[in-house]
């Protein structure tokens, strides 16, 4: 395997560490970073696939790894970040919703892994949908505002919304 056929996995991987990096800076309360992070993450996503389709390397082994980096970034570290945000106030309608949302992050990635990739996305991207999130996190709207957009985005995820890929 060359070098070049490993750029895109090297990507992928980077974009799972951002998202460990979002998770262990939630744990030291470093809210921000965090959510800086989760859009890092989100920016080098774009990059994997395009990058594994341009040097003609795609592979069920990148297909499954960024499945796998994509609900760490944009389901558990957004989803863990909703929840120390809200848990004070709202217990376990907080631990419910991070539940939801990662769980609808993970059918998501799923139902997509297996769609075949059509031209348009069958539910809201989770990427999208976690990077939302945390820009809504850092805006520090009310917890029962956060936890509202929390759902709303976790039913978007598994939606049938068809929504074009650019």
């Amino acid at each position: 395997m060359s070098r070049i056929e490993l750029l895109p996995n090297v990507f992928t991987a980077a974009n799972m560490l951002l998202g460990v990096a979002a998770l262990a800076n939630i744990f030291e309360q470093n809210y921000n970073l965090s959510i800086i992070l989760i859009l890092v993450a989100a920016f080098i996503d774009r990059f994997d696939g395009r990058l594994a389709r341009h040097f003609n390397t795609t592979s069920a082994f990148g297909k499954e790894l960024d499945s796998l980096a994509d609900l760490v970034s944009f389901g558990v570290a957004p989803g863990a970040l909703l929840y120390v945000m809200t848990a004070e106030k709202w217990g376990v309608a907080a631990l419910v919703c991070f539940g939801l949302f990662t769980l609808c992050g993970g059918l998501r990635l799923a139902r997509y892994n297996l769609s075949g990739n059509p031209t348009y996305f069958l539910g809201v991207p989770i990427t999208l949908a976690g990077s939302l999130l945390a820009v809504i996190i850092y805006f520090r709207p009310a917890p029962a505002v956060l936890l509202a957009a929390g759902v709303l985005l976790a039913l978007a995820m598994v939606s049938t919304i068809r929504i074009p890929k650019i």
